[in-house]
């Protein structure tokens, strides 16, 4: 894992234009000469978005896991000073067959939830069983991902038995997924939709208290079962929802960082006024944004308009000013550039919406708007309200569109209303965003499945050639013939025009020196659960 930290002589903006780089930052060293772990304190940071509800199984914003990771345990975790190694949680150890049929978990015994009951492999096949195959009236985003699961066994109390249908290379990876919190069997038993306006979990911190508007906040958890931990006494999440709050609160202390990311431009802000204060991780994110078109709606269920939308965007250019004032950097597919399986800039180049001619390629947009009869097309832009990266983003595709004739209207609002909207189905076209936590293509092509198999595809499309292409690479153990599949997959998705990436984000975190414990990673949905944190204060 490459992450790069700045110093206040690094940072200036001046020194970034000439091309001054950071450096490699060595855990090993750094740990070898970390001061000693200082219990209690508690921590303010900045969470700039306040989610819609409290369950992670049902969400896909990382504002959901912010408010909520520090109150649950999964069954594994990345381990973030070795990213994307995976180690236990709540299985104290595990194996896995040869054929990756089956995997055995054995759970830390005497594990108990905040409401004192004691965790079982029945709590765990439980939520499993929900993430796989909700009950009416809840949503699992992780629905596709587990589809494969065949049968969950729990033979004795510390014992679960997971047995597949059918493989999926990465199934180690998907247990380790933030999203996969432990709820109480009894309690989701009770109200299936529990988790969404309740907290009880086995996590390091309790809940306190959710002020709408102002904050979340946890108190030290007694009764942890990984002994020694947590080291604060609680913490909170300060809703700082306009980006120069949220700068002045760090700047003055009030909060000890933001655990999202920042643009380029308030990274210089803080190190200019705060010097050797503060710390500047970053690191290029599994994250991007999408244009995305709800194909329910005319005349989004033309391929013509989808596609001539699209090639009207110049991403190569885009990504030079918009990685100036924004955390919007790299054009890339659906794999993040630069992993091992994103496509190749020399072969991109070749996808609609990806030309570098973005003059020809607004031409042939203009006759695909005509052969459609919407030459004078008109509609509007559904958009979250963040400033970093959603408002830019909005103002740039505006500017994109109005190059071939189109006019659009640019409408923001809190994540809740965007994602109720978008879910509901009632946008137009929306900027959309495929937050992952890893680099594995199970994940990243599970956005585009069918919306029958996905409920985060906001396209609402239905593609059962896509379908195919992605089971069938998700059973492919060759490396090269997955990596066809994942391009067959990409050429497909991209023809239909259904949804497509707009840029892959930078990330860029402050945080005050005296925050310590906090591990950087290329997800901002990893290392929520603020176990290991503590203040040299």
């Amino acid at each position: 894992m490459k992450i790069t930290r700045r110093t206040a002589l690094q940072g200036t903006a001046g020194a970034l234009a000439l091309g001054v780089g950071g450096f490699n930052f060595d855990f090993t060293k750094a740990e070898a000469q970390a001061p000693a772990v200082k219990r209690g304190g508690n921590l303010t940071f900045a969470i700039s978005a306040e989610t819609p509800h409290y369950d992670p199984a049902g969400s896909d914003t990382y504002a959901t896991l912010h408010f909520a990771a520090p109150f649950y345990s999964t069954l594994l975790r990345f381990n973030l000073s070795k990213f994307p190694a995976v180690e236990g949680d709540l299985a104290q150890s595990w194996t896995v067959s040869p054929d990756l049929m089956t995997y055995t978990f054995k759970l830390h015994p005497n594990v108990k939830f905040h409401d004192g009951s004691t965790l079982t492999s029945a709590d765990v096949k439980a939520t499993y069983d929900r993430l796989r195959n909700p009950p009416a009236g809840v949503v699992s985003t992780r629905k596709a991902t587990f589809a494969d699961i065949g049968t969950i066994e729990t033979p004795d109390a510390n014992t679960v038995i997971f047995k597949m249908k059918d493989v999926n290379a990465a199934m180690i990876e998907h247990f380790a997924s933030p999203w996969n919190v432990i709820y109480t069997a009894k309690d989701i038993t009770a109200d299936p939709n529990f988790p969404k306006t309740k907290v009880n979990g086995t996590g390091p911190f309790t809940f306190v208290e959710h002020v709408k508007g102002s904050h979340v906040s946890g108190k030290k958890n007694d009764g942890y079962f990984k002994k020694g931990l947590p080291y604060l006494d609680g913490w909170k999440g300060v809703f700082t929802l306009q980006a120069a709050a949220m700068l002045n609160a760090v700047q003055g202390g009030q909060v000890l960082g933001e655990f999202r990311g920042i643009s380029p431009a308030e990274r210089d802000r803080l190190v200019q006024t705060m010097g050797d204060k503060i710390r500047i991780e970053e690191q290029s994110w599994t994250l991007n944004l999408l244009v995305c078109f709800n194909v329910d709606k005319k005349p989004f269920d033309d391929v013509r308009v989808r596609k001539a939308l699209l090639m009207a965007i110049d991403r190569w250019g885009g990504s030079v000013g918009l990685s100036r004032i924004s955390t919007l950097r790299s054009v890339g597919g659906v794999v993040r550039p630069g992993s091992p399986m994103a496509t190749p800039e020399a072969d991109l180049v070749k996808l609609p919406g990806f030309s570098k001619d973005i003059k020809k390629s607004r031409e042939e947009a203009k006759k695909l708007l005509k052969e459609a009869g919407q030459e004078n097309l008109k509609f509007v832009l559904w958009n979250r309200n963040l400033a970093m990266p959603y408002t830019p983003a909005g103002i740039f595709l505006v500017d994109q569109w109005r190059q071939i004739g189109v006019e659009v209207e640019h409408k923001q609002s809190d994540t809740g209303a965007y994602l109720a909207t978008m879910n509901a189905g009632n946008h137009d076209v929306a900027i959309d965003f495929s937050n992952l936590f890893m680099d594995d293509t199970s994940l990243a092509l599970a956005k585009y499945l069918s919306v029958t198999r996905a409920p985060e595809n906001r396209s609402r499309s239905k593609d059962a050639e896509l379908d195919k292409l992605y089971d069938d690479h998700i059973r492919e153990r060759n490396p090269e013939k997955r990596k066809a599949l994942i391009r067959a997959f990409e050429k497909r998705l991209f023809e239909q025009a259904y949804q497509q990436p707009l840029l892959w984000w930078h990330r860029i975190v402050p945080t005050h020196k005296v925050l310590m414990g906090w591990k950087m990673s290329p997800s901002h949905n990893l290392g929520a659960q603020l176990e290991d944190v503590w203040l040299n204060a």
